[in-house]
């Protein structure tokens, strides 16, 4: 047992943590049981005053109060550290809006008018598929419309909104007359959830209560062999999300008979069972039985918030243990940089040039916002973050027309070939409309979106947060209810200088929490002419009384740092952006899948060398490596030619290391000998790479 003392401040600029409140005991588990107002204690003056999480990597603190103005969870379930806004509240700019637009010029808007399985889809009436590609499109789609308060695509959002919610059933079921499981109306249900905060529409909420209802009077049906058993606790993302709204004690009763009867995700990551010595013996089961689901990449990425969802309900310890042990072991034994574990549809170890499928890279993300929405853990935030500016943006094309099912962080050339993916085909690191299998066609779609809508939070202290760094604007209510919007202006995460300008219809007070990430050394806050240090890993946060047009700035220097990967290779990141070698890029046409839409197959072949060894000094990568910035980000923002930063470096090919089996061959150990010539090398941005290395070797040079 220990002591968590909450202390209340009345001074600005600290190091302490700062909210009202009384001394809490917390349990064995270190979580605080419950955390009361002081009757007694007096709020502070209106003034400027600055306090700070005094616990580097520490989730932000647990909360004096709910939060007012948006749903929350109530008892007896735990409350989350943060709370989610609804759709729409946050808005992309600059850069990201461009990005997003991309999006809906690209495949996200114009899918559904030549794909079979959403042109006939029996979700719309038709004849067609009646499984998970309909929700999984719906669940990018909505939010994309939403945020971009695009008229064409909220018109096309419409008829399926209104085929699903026509087709609830007087015992509760919806979807598909043809369809049977349960799996597709848990997708579903998530894009409900998005359609009606976006539009308030009461049928939307009725149709997911009287699901709920359904799932209370039928008997458990969550087999493990199965996607509905495998994956169930997804429904319990809309579980709570409609307990917060109604309090049905029901539904907290369905939610914990899902987590009874079904696959154990908590025991599985706590005692992980497929380390390096699985793979190495060949015990991994790649097949898609019981037990070899539960190392599919994409069910793997959903369960990663499984044991955290559940300890909303559980308090148990062992459950939020679960999250951070999971996470832990996928890096030891699957980790690849930027953030993702491999899995070509199974997991598949460390080595750069095994592929991570798409799906499971944003279901990763969505995993992330959750856990991150949660727990209040900065160490989700950055993760978030290096999937989203890297693994998400690299397995597109500039223009996103085209995907691939599986990337690899060595890729040298993406052809129809055979490759050592656990189970994957020859088409899967393809350029292209529907490469190896159609889940990613689907269901790619809600990375970008999603992540926008999660860049801030509103706080139990009546404020708001920003958890994830991106251009965008937030209108929210705060404090007493007054609605605020607060601009974050930034080129993030290509320039490290965020700036934050506030406006609203007075001068209110409140909160103003701003996470600061892990690798930012020597941030520093500028709040209204006064510039103070911000210790990285934790949430700082900005208390005062704020007149319209108040700003902020928080500068997040990027120091170049190395990670040392597989086989003692080095990888090199700059902020959230992993970098990797610029390539000569020759696209060759496969197949044309429509007359006028740019949909095409791509094979991808290097036209220059890749097989580089750097002159680094990977502990003082700043003494080998020079910072251009070459403009801001394009209208493509992750196109190749126009990458807003180009780090340069010097290097030589290594003779000896070549293609293996259609991929880069095993990086060779470091330090390693070459006589070729000294050349000058750029790195850019992982997602402005179609080819590319990003796990290199060092030279010996570096040592004389």
């Amino acid at each position: 047992m220990r002591t968590f003392f909450v202390i209340l401040l009345a001074a600005c600029w600290t190091n302490t943590v700062c909210w009202a409140g009384e001394t809490t005991a917390l349990g064995e588990n270190d979580e605080p049981a419950s955390v009361k107002l002081d009757d007694n204690a007096q709020e502070p003056a209106p003034r400027e005053w600055l306090c700070r999480w005094n616990s580097p990597g520490k989730p932000a603190a647990p909360a004096a109060e709910f939060n007012r103005h948006y749903p929350t969870n109530r008892l007896p379930l735990r409350p989350t550290k943060f709370v989610a806004l609804p759709l729409g509240s946050v808005k992309p700019q600059g850069w990201l809006k461009d990005q997003l637009t991309i999006q809906a010029n690209g495949l996200t808007g114009h899918l559904d008018e030549f794909w079979p399985p959403l042109v006939k889809t029996a979700w719309k009436g038709g004849d067609g598929e009646k499984w998970e590609r309909g929700p999984y499109y719906l669940d990018g789609l909505v939010p994309l419309a939403y945020l971009l308060d695009d008229s064409r695509l909220i018109a096309k959002t419409r008829p399926w909104i209104e085929g699903i919610l026509a087709s609830g059933q007087p015992d509760g079921w919806f979807g598909p007359a043809q369809n049977k499981d349960r799996w597709p109306l848990a997708v579903a249900m998530k894009v409900l959830t998005q359609y009606h905060e976006a539009t308030g529409d009461p049928r939307a909420l009725k149709l997911i209560a009287d699901y709920f209802a359904y799932l209370h009077k039928a008997p458990p049906d969550w087999p493990n062999k199965d996607w509905r058993g495998v994956r169930a606790m997804e429904n319990a993302v809309t579980a709570y999300w409609l307990y917060r709204r109604t309090g049905d004690p029901n539904v907290l009763k369905v939610a914990e008979s899902i987590h009874k009867n079904s696959r154990n995700w908590t025991d599985y990551f706590t005692n992980f069972p497929w380390t390096t010595e699985a793979l190495r013996t060949g015990s991994i089961p790649y097949d898609w039985k019981d037990v070899g689901m539960t190392a599919h990449v994409v069910n793997v990425a959903m369960a990663t918030k499984y044991p955290g969802l559940w300890w909303q309900q559980s308090g148990d310890g062992r459950h939020k243990e679960a999250v951070y042990r999971g996470w832990a072991s996928l890096d030891e034994h699957h980790g690849q940089v930027g953030g993702r574990f491999s899995g070509d549809e199974h997991l598949s170890g460390r080595r750069p040039t095994q592929g991570t499928e798409l799906c499971a890279v944003v279901e990763s993300m969505f995993s992330l916002e959750k856990l991150l929405e949660i727990f209040g853990d900065t160490a989700f935030a950055d993760r978030l973050e290096f999937l989203a500016y890297n693994a998400n943006p690299g397995a597109c094309t500039p223009d996103y027309w085209a995907h691939q099912y599986d990337q690899q962080a060595n890729q040298v050339l993406c052809t129809v070939a055979k490759r050592q993916w656990s189970t994957n085909s020859d088409t899967s690191n393809l350029y292209g409309l529907e490469p190896h299998y159609g889940c990613c066609t689907a269901n790619m779609h809600q990375g970008w979106p999603k992540f926008v809508a999660h860049l801030w939070m509103a706080t139990h202290d009546q404020g708001l947060a920003a958890v994830a760094y991106g251009p965008s604007v937030v209108r929210a209510k705060v404090a007493g209810g007054t609605e605020v919007s607060v601009e974050e202006i930034t080129d993030y995460p290509f320039d490290e200088t965020i700036r934050f300008k506030l406006m609203s219809p007075e001068p209110v007070e409140f909160p103003l929490h701003l996470r600061v990430p892990s690798w930012a050394e020597g941030a520093t806050v500028n709040c209204q002419g006064k510039t103070e240090p911000a210790a990285p890993g934790q949430f700082l946060v900005i208390r005062r009384r704020w007149s319209p047009g108040d700003e902020v700035v928080i500068k997040l220097p990027m120091k170049m740092r190395t990670e040392t990967r597989y086989h003692d290779a080095v990888a090199i990141v700059r902020g959230p952006l992993v970098y990797s070698l610029r390539m000569g890029e020759h696209f060759d046409q496969l197949k044309r899948h429509h007359p006028t839409l740019p949909v095409i197959d791509w094979s991808v072949h290097p036209t220059t060398p890749w097989n580089y060894g750097l002159l680094l000094d990977r502990h003082n990568p700043e003494r080998s490596i020079t910072v251009a910035h070459t403009g801001k980000p394009g209208q493509q923002p992750f196109a190749q030619e126009t990458a807003p930063v180009v780090l340069r470096v010097k290097g030589r090919t290594i003779p000896e290391w070549k293609l293996e089996a259609n991929s880069a061959g095993q990086t060779p150990a470091s330090p390693v000998e070459s006589q070729d010539p000294l050349v000058d090398l750029d790195l850019i941005p992982y997602g402005c790479t179609r080819l590319r290395i990003t796990e290199f070797p060092v030279l010996a040079d570096e040592s004389r």
